[in-house]
């Protein structure tokens, strides 16, 4: 392609669009203020069971967390949950506990999820190892979703994990 007897409205656009394209991509960096509509005790059912959750407001680097899963009046699982604060934005870092406090995971293990991105009360994050995202939705005044993504084809397929309804 020849730019010899090109306008020169045409070279200026092509050298302001090069300029742009030599600009590496960044990651969104983000804050805990991109998550703070966690904050508060929400209700919602899971396996035939009441599912119960709670976020504190951010305080300083973080906030803490927990998810209680029941059947029959009977605890089947708990997640504890923290969020920090890393130079390279929020990270999730979540336990699993069966009934007797039983850790599922190693004693000094946990999975680790790393912030992506961030809108408008929606906040995605990905495991560290790439294999699940999750998506912490604000879809109502009094709504919560917790959306889990798997790997399809070229992209990423959520499904709505917990919904919760807040608790007064």
């Amino acid at each position: 392609m020849q730019f010899k007897n090109a306008p020169r409205p045409y070279l200026l656009a092509l050298f302001v669009l090069s300029l742009f394209l030599a600009i590496p991509a960044q990651a969104q960096k983000g804050t805990l203020d991109d998550i703070n509509f966690l904050e508060g005790h929400w209700l919602g059912t899971f396996n035939g069971g009441p599912i119960e959750a709670s976020w504190s407001a951010p305080k300083g680097d973080n906030i803490v967390g927990y998810i209680r899963m029941m059947k029959d009046n009977k605890g089947t699982m708990y997640e504890l949950f923290v969020f920090e604060q890393t130079d390279n934005g929020p990270v999730a870092m979540v336990k699993h506990f069966k009934p007797g406090m039983i850790g599922l995971e190693d004693k000094d293990k946990h999975d680790h999820y790393v912030f992506l991105s961030a809108k408008k009360n929606e906040a995605l994050f990905e495991k560290d190892d790439a294999s699940v995202r999750i998506i912490y939705e604000r879809r109502k005044k009094d709504q919560l979703v917790i959306r889990r993504g798997s790997k399809k084809g070229d992209g990423w397929e959520f499904v709505d994990l917990f919904v919760f309804e807040k608790i007064p």
